[in-house]
């Protein structure tokens, strides 16, 4: 009788532990989710808040001009390199002139002889008029035949028409005199500008042709010490772009500083790639210390707005959202106000169902944790300033329930262990 009485209570002995395990297992599975996350968090601040246009461009000189030659010819000598300072009207190079100046030669002998022709033809007209003159007199006097007289008028108006003929001759072996000459004086190649020779782009003894575009043979930058950058602005943005705006350009070359720059120009002409629309906007940047050169490329941020000492939160707290157990967990909001999503008041968001219509707060809550590293409400931004990559401005009523060193979460990780245990 004892053991059987033994043997039962054994065997409710080891029911109530299992019931006990049971307990303590749905006490697990069932405690609440937000002890069983941990919370990075970024506090609520006040600060500067820079909104800027990012893009890349490249470095020019403000003013560069492209050396060329207008004659045909070969390099007979080069008097400068690249990097060579030069001054206006300074003799660059020299192309062969002895072709060139045998056309000078061969013109002057051309306009020789059209003056010597020009001269015998005043001297035909002037007997042609003589001759006119006295057959018309002998006309007169029943001397001679009518017919005579008009054949020595014939004869003065060819000896006219030939002086004019001569006359234009001359004029034309002038002008191709002065274009030989001409011809002869481009051989020089000279510096239209004060400044330094960025390219060169011939050698001694290279033949350079001028027959359907002028070569060219030097690239001349007037001023290295202001240099502009040339950059691509998207059409979404251009809008947001206007003259005297301020700007920083970051060089690869020099990783460690930031050059100021301002925008001088926006060009009306688009720029179609890959059915890409842009337009070029010019910056200017100061470049007296010469660090930087002409051909680098330039990342630009362009600021388009600029506020100080402004209520911010972090970009990163509004892409935050609580795990799906957290959601399950809260509370749902009771007051009107905490449940329109509009207010900025802090409220718990209610729960929604498969296939329930998207929170139209997506993107726009912010998560509140307190001092033990819970969520303890959320707040909806109903209105936003300035943002940038990194921080959003806070205006209207969220404004009101955000204060500067409130913690938001921005991220979780999953404890190894959860609170209840």
């Amino acid at each position: 009788m004892k053991k059987r009485r033994r043997g039962g209570t054994m065997k409710y002995v080891v029911i109530l532990a299992l019931l006990a395990l049971a307990g303590y297992g749905a006490r697990l599975y069932l405690s609440p989710a937000k002890a069983s996350y941990q919370y990075r968090t970024q506090p609520v601040t006040r600060g500067r808040i820079t909104a800027s246009i990012s893009a890349t461009g490249t470095v020019n000189a403000v003013e560069m001009v492209e050396i060329g030659t207008q004659v045909s010819g070969t390099i007979q000598e080069l008097y400068v390199d690249f990097n060579s300072p030069v001054k206006k009207g300074q003799l660059l190079a020299l192309l062969d002139p002895d072709v060139l100046r045998s056309r000078v030669e061969e013109s002057q002998a051309s306009l020789a002889l059209a003056q010597a022709g020009a001269a015998r033809a005043g001297a035909e007209m002037t007997d042609a008029k003589r001759g006119a003159a006295r057959s018309r007199e002998l006309w007169e006097r029943k001397l001679i035949a009518r017919s005579e007289m008009e054949t020595a008028e014939t004869r003065l108006i060819t000896a006219q028409a030939g002086l004019a003929e001569a006359d234009a001759r001359v004029v034309q072996a002038r002008a191709s005199l002065k274009q030989a000459q001409t011809n002869l004086s481009y051989a020089r190649i000279v510096s239209p500008i004060d400044g330094i020779v960025v390219s060169r782009q011939v050698d001694v003894g290279q033949t350079v042709a001028a027959s359907f575009q002028t070569p060219t043979l030097f690239s001349i930058a007037k001023d290295l010490t202001k240099m502009q950058v040339e950059t691509d602005i998207d059409e979404a943005d251009i809008g947001r772009i206007v003259e005297g705006q301020r700007a920083v350009c970051k060089f690869d070359a020099w990783p460690e500083e930031s050059f100021e720059a301002t925008v001088t120009q926006k060009r009306l002409k688009p720029e179609t790639v890959s059915n890409v629309v842009t337009y070029k906007v010019i910056l200017q940047i100061d470049n007296k210390e010469k660090k930087l050169m002409p051909g680098m490329t330039a990342n630009v941020s362009v600021v388009v707005e600029e506020r100080d000492d402004v209520l911010r939160v972090s970009t990163a707290a509004l892409r935050f959202s609580p795990p799906p157990e957290v959601l399950a967990a809260l509370t749902p909001p009771t007051s009107s106000d905490a449940s329109d999503g509009t207010s900025g008041l802090i409220a718990f968001p209610r729960r929604r169902g498969p296939g329930a219509q998207p929170d139209p707060r997506a993107g726009r809550t912010v998560w509140l944790v307190d001092e033990e590293g819970n969520l303890s409400g959320s707040v909806v931004l109903d209105e936003t300033g300035v943002s940038d990559k990194t921080w959003v401005e806070v205006r209207g009523e969220a404004a009101k329930s955000l204060a500067e060193g409130q913690e938001l979460a921005v991220s979780f990780s999953k404890s190894e262990a959860g609170s209840g245990i």
